[in-house]
């Protein structure tokens, strides 16, 4: 009697102690699922997986582990994992950010990996992006000029001053965290929305550009779904993984736009 007592002591110590190690040297995750195609899987849940922790690790890396060890059915958006493509932008523990930019060693565990709120979901962390790309192109995001030099081997230049006023708009990766924070947008799918205004805020403000298209792209903006909708909440701002400074521009092209309404007789 006593030695099974003394066994069952020696097998709780060792669960114990394995617990102890296994808490100590991986990463818990908890990872919401969805899949619509599957029966079984279309009422959403939560996984939890526990991933080897290393040096290093970001939420990007645990979550390509747990799904080539434990689910290959875990989708996820991923490709440059330089915090480049702007791709894996998840709801990482009640914020938006980059996947292949958070360190796990940063966040409390479980750490709770979403899809991007206010956006339909496809599978799992991957969400629609259409409608954002939509509102990206609406406010035509590529360089325009008239004003070319008559010698085509000779280069448009710009003044170092108008370069570093739009510097931090030209840092956009297209990620979409921005939008998914904006209660704004979450409640106008007609709103531009941050990274779109902040796009055109880049161009608008390119002295490169002749004035006609610079007005153009200004009276894109000076609508009620464009700058006007912004309630300087400052969200996306917040969670902009490459710090730019969104609410200000918007502010700048609200500006713009009333200092290009007034009149005086």
């Amino acid at each position: 009697m006593a030695e099974k007592r003394q066994r069952r002591r020696e097998a709780r110590e060792a669960e114990i102690r394995t617990e102890e190690e296994t808490s100590a040297d991986t990463v818990h995750l908890k990872v919401f699922r969805y899949d619509p195609e599957v029966p079984e899987k279309q009422k959403p849940r939560f996984d939890h997986f526990h991933v080897p922790y290393e040096r290093g690790l970001t939420v990007l890396d645990a979550l390509i582990y747990a799904r080539d060890t434990f689910d290959s059915t875990l989708t996820v958006r991923h490709s440059c994992r330089q915090a480049i493509c702007g791709s894996d932008a998840v709801f990482i523990n009640g914020r938006q950010q980059l996947a292949c930019k958070t360190q796990v060693t940063e966040l409390d565990e479980p750490i709770q990996v979403e899809p991007l709120p206010h956006q339909d979901v496809i599978k799992d962390l991957v969400v629609d992006m259409e409608h954002f790309f939509d509102q990206m192109h609406a406010i035509e995001p590529f360089f325009q000029t008239d004003s070319l030099p008559d010698d085509e081997l000779k280069e448009q230049r710009q003044s170092r001053e108008n370069r570093e006023e739009i510097k931090m708009a030209t840092r956009c990766i297209w990620c979409g965290a921005c939008m998914s924070s904006c209660n704004i947008a979450a409640g106008d799918n007609q709103y531009l929305g941050p990274a779109a205004i902040s796009t055109a805020y880049r161009f608008a403000m390119d002295e490169r550009e002749d004035e006609a298209t610079t007005e153009h792209r200004i009276n894109l903006m000076d609508q009620e779904h464009g700058v006007w909708r912004c309630q300087t909440q400052f969200s996306c701002t917040e969670v902009c993984p490459k710090d730019i400074p969104l609410t200000q521009h918007i502010q700048e092209l609200k500006r713009e736009a009333v200092k290009r309404n007034l009149k005086f007789w």
